[in-house]
């Protein structure tokens, strides 16, 4: 009887998720979207949908996310409308191995020779993202609690799986209007495409998962950002912003909280559900 519901659940995951699928087709995932700064010297230069960060320094700038290929020219664009050369990105991170997220790290290697970086347990996964049949560069492996820096600034990269094996949120201090200000960039904790039940592929997905809120809030945060814009409601953020009332609306712990709270509340209605 055990099995016969968990093989019903399964099936029923499997139907939503592909409904899930035909309705994600529909996104216009790389619909531009007005590139702005979020605080100090982070900025957002991505799609609607897709976020895509620009941390400038002196001596260069980081991007994290190239998203697909088809994302390249509108991160680009927006790198330049906001004043800054796409040619001084000198490091390319990654939020997870998916292809929405990391696709379009080759073709922005040739057009800016940065350096592309991801996490250890994500590098089988991007070997087999290929645009084209172009092999995925990666010029440094990052193991977790690793550091980046570039022009002062210097940012965290902290292992929370579970969405992919290497899922990475990275962290970094900024300045703003002279006071100090923790961001953190989320990876994802995502249940989208999960399989938290009998998964020969990751056995231990949901211990992942598990760590990754204990990680999550473990993390001081001001402003939290990612690797999806809805994540942090940057189209209501963003029009909070232009009206230039009040404080800066990305300034939201309260909100990253609620992301950690209802995603961990979302994992667990899973797992009750495939006992």
């Amino acid at each position: 009887m055990r099995t016969s519901r968990l093989l019903l659940l399964l099936l029923l995951s499997s139907v939503v998720f592909a409904q899930n699928k035909g309705a994600f087709a529909n996104i216009d995932w790389n619909k531009p979207f007005p590139p702005h700064k979020v605080i100090g010297n982070v900025y957002s230069v991505g799609s609607e949908q897709l976020g895509s960060f620009l941390i400038t320094t002196p001596e260069g700038h980081i991007l994290i996310n190239s998203d697909y290929e088809e994302t390249v020219p509108v991160i680009r664009a927006g790198v330049e409308k906001l004043g800054f050369k796409f040619t001084d990105i000198k490091i390319l991170l990654g939020s997870h191995a998916h292809p929405d997220h990391m696709t379009g790290d080759a073709m922005v290697k040739e057009l800016t020779a940065a350096k592309v970086m991801a996490m250890e347990q994500d590098v089988p996964a991007l070997q087999n993202i290929k645009p084209g049949g172009k092999a995925h560069p990666i010029d440094r492996i990052l193991h977790d609690g690793d550091t980046v820096t570039l022009g002062g600034t210097t940012l965290v990269a902290h292992l929370t799986p579970g969405h992919t094996k290497g899922c990475t949120t990275w962290t970094l201090k900024v300045q703003d209007g002279g006071k100090p200000y923790d961001v953190v960039i989320v990876g994802s904790v995502s249940l989208n495409a999960a399989n938290l039940g009998n998964n020969p592929a990751y056995p231990n997905i949901r211990e992942d998962f598990v760590h990754s809120f204990q990680v999550l809030r473990s993390l001081p945060c001001d402003v939290f950002l990612g690797s999806h814009t809805g994540f942090y409601q940057m189209t209501e953020k963003y029009a909070k912003l232009g009206k230039g009332e009040g404080p800066n609306p990305y300034i939201d712990p309260a909100g990253y909280k609620a992301l950690i709270d209802s995603s961990e509340k979302a994992f667990n209605a899973r797992i009750a559900e495939l006992k």
